[in-house]
């Protein structure tokens, strides 16, 4: 999908796990990757040197800087902890105004289903706007999240 629209992939530079595999059927497409890795990840994510674009930092702050300035959405698949640190850094940026940019949630199989839960919660407890919720489009499927993608560009 993303070299078919010649859409840049912009990630986290691993080449493990479920990123590494996105990054690779980038490139199979002949697809843009571009990777942003700090320097003390580099051993345990394997960094992935052949992309497009390879970039080493310092710090995990430096990397999601990066990688946000060079990233025209956001779109975040099912992941662990970091998945959720970069979630919830943009999610909070964009609620006081510092982007416009797009938050797409990839609920592949519902496995979001308890982060939206929670949000649910955390608006129905008077500790975050309504509007919160709006800021995050969220997808069941690839296939959606290409429309969704496209809708916001368009």
């Amino acid at each position: 999908m993303l070299a078919a629209r010649n859409w840049q992939l912009v990630y986290g530079a691993g080449d493990v796990g479920l990123m590494g595999e996105v990054a690779r059927a980038a490139q199979e497409a002949d697809g843009r990757t571009f990777g942003v890795i700090p320097v003390h990840l580099f051993p345990r994510e394997v960094g992935k040197r052949d992309l497009t674009t390879f970039v080493v930092t310092e710090t995990m702050h430096e990397r999601k800087k990066v990688m946000f300035m060079n990233a025209d959405a956001v779109v975040v698949l099912p992941g662990g902890a970091g998945s959720l640190d970069e979630l919830f850094e943009v999610l909070t940026w964009r609620q006081i105004g510092l982007h416009e940019k797009p938050i797409f949630l990839l609920n592949t199989e519902g496995y979001w289903a308890p982060l939206l839960a929670l949000v649910d919660q955390i608006v129905a407890e008077g500790f975050a706007d309504p509007s919160l919720r709006d800021l995050v489009v969220t997808v069941e499927t690839v296939a959606e999240l290409e429309e969704a993608l496209v809708s916001a560009f368009a």
